[in-house]
């Protein structure tokens, strides 16, 4: 059984980050890959060169590359790849698509590039700057997530989580597992690793004890440690369930904190650094 090239293996990346739920670590993306084409370890492990990089591995960051220049993968600074609304939307099940939007995509971006003037790159450039004011962005931002359907706010969640270093993150909420909608493991200083189970809930107003003690009840004997991401607001009651002595503790991020890791991760904020000249006229005149 041979190793697929790069051309053949953008399918299979694209239909790996559909099945993780529109994101993924390139480790998990390639045991997704691997597994979906039923390669023996024999193949998947037959090494490029000298190593330690195998040839799959090789031919998988190519493929990815492909996808990324196509505009349907993207990838962000700590190593993890998303798909794109044009990479949802396209079938990864029919390869002619996959290779022919690829070559559009080229073709059209390299005409842009030339029709679009410096000045007006510039201009565009600095229209990106335009956003909300500062201390209403969090508002807008939370407005925003408010809207997303419930399978969506689960999946930003994963992404949160994977950004954050977590690793084979999955979500379960759709499966009715016990209340848990999302679960993962975190690794300390990559030597120990324990799982995680994560609840997400999308409210405007406040959350009480009584879900922080549900939510403890359904992680029971599966996890030593959970984390519940609501858009809302923790009470005194929840905050002082969540660190109970004699029980499994539970972090909370609440809407202002998820917005602000939201923008350090730069999923969906983009910050623009704005510079402000200050004339001193005083300066002028003690010359």
């Amino acid at each position: 059984m041979r190793i697929p090239d790069q051309i053949e293996l953008m399918s299979p990346t694209l239909e790996a980050l559909r099945q993780l739920g529109g994101s993924g670590s390139i480790h998990e993306i390639n045991e997704v890959v691997i597994k979906r084409l039923g390669l023996p370890d024999e193949v998947a492990q037959e090494l490029q060169g000298q190593g330690p990089q195998t040839r799959l591995e090789h031919r998988l960051g190519w493929a990815r590359t492909r996808l990324k220049h196509a505009g349907l993968v993207d990838n962000s600074r700590r190593g993890v790849w998303n798909l794109t609304p044009t990479g949802f939307q396209l079938d990864p099940d029919d390869p002619e698509a996959v290779s022919s939007h690829y070559g559009d995509y080229q073709r059209h971006k390299q005409s842009m590039n030339l029709k679009v003037p410096q000045s007006r790159k510039k201009e565009r450039d600095e229209g990106l700057s335009n956003g909300p004011e500062d201390g209403f962005w969090r508002e807008e931002l939370l407005a925003i997530i408010r809207e997303v359907s419930p399978d969506a706010f689960e999946r930003l969640c994963q992404r949160l989580l994977r950004e954050s270093g977590f690793i084979e993150v999955e979500v379960t909420g759709r499966s009715g597992d016990g209340g848990i909608d999302v679960q993962g493991t975190i690794q300390l200083n990559g030597l120990v690793s324990f799982p995680v189970m994560v609840q997400c809930k999308r409210f405007k107003g406040n959350v009480g004890p009584s879900l922080v003690r549900d939510f403890r009840g359904a992680m029971t004997g599966r996890a030593d440690r959970g984390l519940l991401i609501t858009t809302g607001n923790f009470t005194r009651d929840a905050v002082r369930e969540s660190t109970r002595p004699g029980t499994p503790p539970i972090d909370l991020i609440d809407g202002n904190r998820l917005v602000e890791k939201l923008k350090e991760l730069e999923l969906g904020v983009q910050t623009h650094m704005v510079e402000q000249v200050i004339l001193d006229e005083e300066w002028f005149q003690s010359i």
